[in-house]
């Protein structure tokens, strides 16, 4: 699978380790920063993941910062992405079953490694329900076409 990854300066050690384990795994990586943990702000690199997943360079993407929070609300900006918060396999597996998730956002300061490695093979090996869920991923495929009306 092609994976977008990429962190603020919070998430760095994070997205280092995961992204070692996606090549470990065979995965295609493509590595959108940042580089080190040198301060740097989350929206760019949030920003950057959803890019490369909305244009379909990549099948999915990672996106880490401290909580995982701002470089998840970053990503969701995109039209197209479909970014959850991630901090247990649990959450992993839900966030593609229902909603389709094509980013997964991890906070370093809330997700240990292991954790976050089990969680992020889960999301890469959840396929998407579809059925009754179908049609709420579709109406916020809406919300990015509509920017956000409430008449979806």
């Amino acid at each position: 699978m092609r994976i977008a990854i990429g962190s603020d300066h919070a998430g760095y050690l994070l997205k280092e380790t995961l992204k070692a384990w996606l090549l470990e795994n065979g995965h295609v990586v493509t590595d959108v920063g940042a580089y080190s943990e040198a301060r740097v702000d989350y929206p760019h690199y949030g920003g950057l993941v959803g890019r490369a997943v909305a244009s379909g360079e990549v099948d999915r993407g990672v996106a880490v910062c401290g909580s995982g929070q701002g470089i998840c609300m970053a990503a969701n900006k995109v039209p197209g992405v479909r970014g959850g918060v991630i901090r247990d396999v649990e959450d992993a597996q839900i966030t593609r079953q229902h909603n389709d998730a094509n980013v997964a956002c991890f906070g370093e300061r809330f997700t240990d490694p292991d954790s976050a490695i089990a969680a992020l093979a889960v999301f890469l090996e959840t396929d998407f329900e579809g059925g009754r869920h179908r049609g709420r991923v579709e109406k916020l495929a809406r919300l990015d076409e509509t920017h956000g009306a409430t008449d979806v």
